[in-house]
């Protein structure tokens, strides 16, 4: 099976309502990594020191060395920066990524979470880079990080964000099965599910952009008010589309060491003041929200064309395109991923082997199609879906009178252009079908033939949105 494992559809066009609790336009989600302690240091065991996400913009690892400034920085963070944004934070919902050893390394801190009465979600054992790592590797790390988190906090962590992840860590914390949620993601403004085995994993997507760590990074924000700035305006398109009937969740990222500083701590409060005094605003954990996603929106039996095997495939949508199961077998062959699980996506992918087919081929489809309130429907030998079709414009409880004049048009239509007269039923009515056959008999066969081509498409589309989402 060639398979693209990649979803690029999402919730697609008309994406799930939140339904937000009290009829919220927005969910403010703030997140506060707490990595101080954790990060790559040779007290730690690791073979150099840390060169991300600090005032030292382009760092580089120093090998079998302590970075003194570097680690000074981080303990800022720890030291400083955090119960400065305890002060700031301490009445709003909030969720800490918080590093297992960093955790550890600082118990006022973490009873200080708890008094808050924070969200504390695992952000892994250490603050290290997993991008090399073996599955079996980082699953150990994962299972280490929640024996030792649930014994500094005292409950299990029941949200997951590893952020320097793998290509494995979402499918580790769904195989790992005590997650309500995980957060490695940036591909939505929504939760979704992310399917792996027969488990749906709940994705509770976080960010990069409305994220401190752009203090730190070149092309970043270079001043609060840039910073301010840009959540501003996140927050007021998000609201904008809630007003409207879709509402977003805003993902806000800090770091103690970043936007604990006070040049730059500001700008956050300034913030908070704006979105509080806005109406319908919904602050809340990740947790909070991963709970009240799968209350609303609980995992559903979905057919998923493109996990089914080749013969399952051609029985389900042979029929799709009239009696031409090869677009079905040529499809199921081409590269298909979760896109192509939805009516639109299924549609294009068949369209395309219909399309790339040689005229002898598409012709042998056009035949296929029985004529219109001809002799098949007469004698009941059409299939389910073109019953259902010529039933939904009234062909099967035509007068005597309109009967002889589809059988008239038909006779003459195949005599001029060699093939039937194919229209999609379910986009007309009886008298626009009538119209439409007086108008195309008068056109050219190359002509007629490439209409006849759209409107087999057409056809394949309508039966495809009558039995997938």
């Amino acid at each position: 099976m060639n398979r693209y494992t990649r979803d690029m559809r999402g919730h697609g066009a008309n994406p799930p309502s939140a339904n937000w609790p009290g009829g919220a336009k927005i969910a403010v989600q703030i997140v506060v990594n707490y990595e101080e302690g954790g990060e790559n240091c040779v007290l730690h065991g690791d073979a150099a020191s840390e060169a991300f996400l600090s005032e030292i913009v382009g760092a580089s690892a120093w090998p079998a060395q302590r970075h003194w400034n570097m680690e000074t920085i981080y303990e800022y963070g720890a030291r400083a920066g955090f119960w400065r944004l305890h002060r700031l934070l301490k009445d709003i919902p909030v969720t800490v990524y918080g590093v297992a050893t960093s955790l550890a390394r600082s118990p006022e801190q973490v009873a200080a979470m708890k008094d808050a009465g924070w969200e504390i979600a695992s952000h892994g054992l250490k603050w290290i880079e997993y991008k090399d790592a073996t599955p079996e590797d980082e699953r150990a790390d994962m299972e280490a990080a929640v024996k030792l988190h649930t014994e500094v906090v005292g409950v299990a962590p029941r949200g997951w964000y590893t952020g320097r992840c793998s290509e494995n860590t979402v499918r580790l914390v769904a195989e790992h099965g005590g997650f309500d949620y995980v957060a490695d993601s940036y591909a939505d403004d929504l939760p979704y599910y992310a399917r792996f085995g027969d488990r749906d994993q709940l994705v509770v997507p976080y960010t990069l952009d409305c994220n401190d760590m752009r203090f730190a990074t070149p092309q970043g924000f270079n001043s609060g008010d840039q910073f301010e700035a840009y959540l501003r305006d996140s927050f007021d398109a998000l609201y904008e589309e809630g007003a409207d009937g879709a509402p977003k969740m805003l993902s806000i990222g800090l770091h103690c060491r970043l936007i604990g500083r006070p040049g730059r701590v500001q700008a956050l409060k300034r913030f908070l003041a704006y979105a509080k005094s806005h109406d319908d605003v919904w602050f809340a954990t990740r947790e909070q929200i991963a709970q009240h996603w799968m209350a609303e929106h609980p995992v559903a039996p979905m057919t998923r064309p493109t996990s089914m095997n080749k013969d399952t495939f051609i029985t389900t949508y042979g029929s799709i395109f009239e009696h031409s199961p090869w677009v079905a077998e040529r499809a199921w062959g081409l590269e298909l991923g979760p896109a192509h699980d939805s009516a639109e996506g299924l549609w294009n992918a068949m369209a395309r082997v219909f399309r790339a087919a040689g005229e002898t081929e598409r012709l042998e489809v056009l035949d296929a199609h029985p004529d219109l309130a001809g002799k098949l429907a007469a004698a009941k030998r059409l299939t389910a879906e073109s019953t259902t079709e010529q039933a939904s414009a009234g062909l099967d409880s035509l007068t005597d009178e309109e009967r002889q004049a589809f059988t008239d048009l038909n006779e003459e239509y195949v005599a001029k252009h060699g093939f039937p007269f194919i229209i999609a039923v379910r986009d007309n009515t009886k008298a626009s079908i009538l119209a439409a056959f007086h108008h195309r008999i008068r056109n050219d066969s190359k002509s007629e033939f490439a209409e006849a081509c759209k409107q087999v498409e057409r056809i394949a589309q309508l039966r495809l949105q009558e039995i997938l989402p």
